[in-house]
């Protein structure tokens, strides 16, 4: 696990104790991306799945990952995908 997934990871680990949590490091499909290279972050793909969504919409469940990571905009992150998973 990369340092950038490792720190993503923490935060997302310690706000929702998710039941399942993985993040994805699609950086390298974005080489010479001039936005990447600008802010220095990288592309991320997170699936998740959490107690902490449920009752909520899509929306609110993006919200407030987003306000989780958000320390690590841009110099950390430069794109991030948000997959919510249904609970097992």
């Amino acid at each position: 696990m990369s340092a950038a997934t490792e720190q993503i990871s923490q935060l997302l680990e310690q706000a929702f104790q998710p039941q399942s949590l993985r993040i994805e490091d699609e950086s390298w499909k974005h080489a010479g991306h001039a936005g990447a290279r600008e802010s220095g972050g990288g592309h991320f793909v997170v699936h998740i799945s959490a107690p902490a969504f449920a009752g909520k919409s899509r929306l609110q469940c993006h919200r407030m990952i987003n306000q989780t990571l958000q320390p690590l905009f841009p110099s950390v992150i430069h794109a991030l995908s948000i997959q919510i998973e249904p609970m097992a």
